[in-house]
């Protein structure tokens, strides 16, 4: 099956892998956004919950480290999250400024609609793959991105 190849802008021609990577980016969000509305979430509480899944009761700022989203972005979710009845934060008994992040009962049933709508993306996602391709592209694209949060910025490099 041919995949249409998008114009790529001319200035984009430079770097046609980090343009590829933009338009995945962009898609795959898209599609993962649409399937999180059905569930009643906006894109990163998905991240959010499958962390308290693996490991409950954890700090906001642990689950900032764990997602790699800015401390508003966190915070914004965690509040949304409250709001709609799937966890709670509340002190920390050693450090009354701490907020530990606890799942509710409704937030610990998201578990496999979760596991559910991952799956669904992963087989949308690799649909014209093979397995190895799909394993290929797993093992580049976490080269890439160590690459990427390995390397200064181009004027850092300079200075």
């Amino acid at each position: 099956m041919s995949v249409p190849t998008p114009r790529i802008p001319s200035t984009a021609s430079e770097g046609p892998m980090s343009y590829a990577i933009f338009q995945l980016a962009r898609a795959h969000r898209a599609r993962a956004a649409a399937m999180l509305r059905k569930m009643d979430l906006h894109p990163g509480q998905e991240l959010l919950l499958m962390q308290l899944l693996d490991r409950d009761g954890q700090t906001q700022s642990e689950l900032l480290d764990s997602v790699g989203l800015d401390h508003s972005t966190v915070s914004k979710s965690l509040r949304r999250m409250q709001e709609a009845g799937l966890l709670v934060r509340e002190p920390a008994e050693h450090d009354r400024r701490v907020m530990v992040v606890h799942l509710t009962d409704k937030g610990r049933a998201m578990r496999e609609s979760l596991a559910a709508m991952w799956r669904a993306l992963e087989e949308t996602s690799a649909r014209n793959l093979s397995a190895q391709q799909a394993e290929s592209f797993v093992r580049i694209a976490y080269a890439i991105a160590d690459a990427i949060s390995s390397s200064a910025l181009p004027q850092e490099e300079s200075e």
